[in-house]
């Protein structure tokens, strides 16, 4: 009987993504793997006698932290009912924005202060 059983890891980049599939392929048992979830962060496997807690716990030390979300049958899906045509997803608009222009630094007053014995003048004559 193959089961299909989705784990979520709490994954933030690439290299952790890559890291899961690779501790969850190793597992025996597993025929396929895929990346599933809004933020890629849940693990979709599909094979015959896969121990699920004990993936859940490989995940958890070589990840991140893992959770068992689901573990069911295969359903069977049909292939020859409706073909599946997906839109390709817009590229986001590139927008570019310039800095400001630069002034220079401030220009602030200078005040000199001065006192008695700084007079260039002579006070006798």
């Amino acid at each position: 009987m193959k089961q299909k059983i989705v784990i979520k890891v709490s994954m933030n980049d690439e290299k952790s993504r890559s890291k899961a599939l690779k501790v969850s392929v190793c597992a025996s048992g597993v025929e396929s793997a895929a990346l599933t979830g809004v933020g890629k962060d849940q693990v979709e496997l599909v094979g015959e006698g896969i121990d699920a807690v004990e993936l859940t716990r490989r995940l958890r030390k070589n990840v991140a932290y893992a959770e068992l979300v689901s573990v069911g049958e295969v359903k069977k899906e049909e292939a020859a009912a409706a073909p599946k045509v997906e839109a390709p997803n817009p590229q986001p608009a590139v927008v570019w924005t310039y800095a400001p222009p630069y002034d220079g630094y401030p220009q602030y007053p200078v005040y000199e202060v001065r006192g008695p014995s700084s007079d260039p003048y002579c006070t006798i004559m």
